[in-house]
């Protein structure tokens, strides 16, 4: 299966397709310096795949790329992060706490991105 991750600016979305067919999205909105992550979305039948960690990784990375700070309103997305703290730096620090990025005692971050639409 060839799969191909995208950003479509005019849509203000990434998406992924499995052999041309559109098989999850994450909606964002951009504004100064800052990307919303706002729902990230497996269709049905593509579930179950990684298709959603893996459009998630491209949204970090493009993010990161861009400079861009990462608000995680999806939880998905935040879930992600938690369960992937390299990425966590994206959330500017004083916005973490807003979205349940914190260190747990042991040092790792807590969360578990097992469940997604």
């Amino acid at each position: 299966m060839e799969l191909e991750v995208a950003d479509h600016p005019e849509q203000e979305r990434f998406e992924i397709r499995a052999d041309g067919e559109l098989a999850g999205f994450v909606d964002y909105r951009l504004h100064d310096g800052e990307i919303e992550l706002l729902h990230a979305e497996t269709l049905t039948h593509f579930r179950h795949r990684g298709f959603a960690g893996q459009l998630v990784q491209f949204s970090l990375d493009s993010a990161r790329a861009r400079q861009l700070a990462v608000l995680p309103y999806c939880p998905f997305v935040r879930r992600w992060i938690a369960d992937h703290p390299e990425y966590a730096d994206l959330v500017p620090e004083d916005r973490r706490p807003y979205f349940g990025l914190l260190p747990s005692h042991a040092g790792a971050w807590g969360g578990s991105a097992s469940q997604h639409r």
